[in-house]
């Protein structure tokens, strides 16, 4: 059964847009922002959604239940720039109907 989900998205320029991402064709978080073009062309999902860039980190800023870091995103975020408590790589966090109300401000381009 298909099902889109509604999340919020802060661009790198304070704009928030309000998206409906399908769960239903297994993107990531990284692959929305760059579907509907919220950030400039190469500057997200550098290394193609495998964990090795940063450049697609993000700040969850609701309350939403996310899967767990794996070893790899907890590895790339620790030698990324601008990583706060709340940070998250997009491209680790699969679209999925628990995304739902999901709340993020991308992060700034290093």
């Amino acid at each position: 059964m298909e099902q889109d989900v509604n999340i919020k998205i802060t661009d790198r320029d304070g704009v928030t847009h309000e998206i409906v991402a399908p769960t239903d064709m297994a993107m990531n978080l990284m692959e929305v922002v760059r579907s509907y073009e919220l950030a400039p062309e190469g500057t997200i999902g550098v290394c193609g959604g495998m964990a090795m860039c940063a450049s697609c980190q993000c700040y969850v800023t609701s309350d939403t239940e996310l899967p767990e870091k794996s070893d790899d995103e907890e590895a790339m975020l620790s030698e990324a720039f601008d990583v706060k408590d709340n940070s998250r790589l997009g491209c680790q966090i699969q679209i999925t109907p628990e995304m739902e109300g999901l709340e993020v401000v991308l992060a700034p381009e290093s």
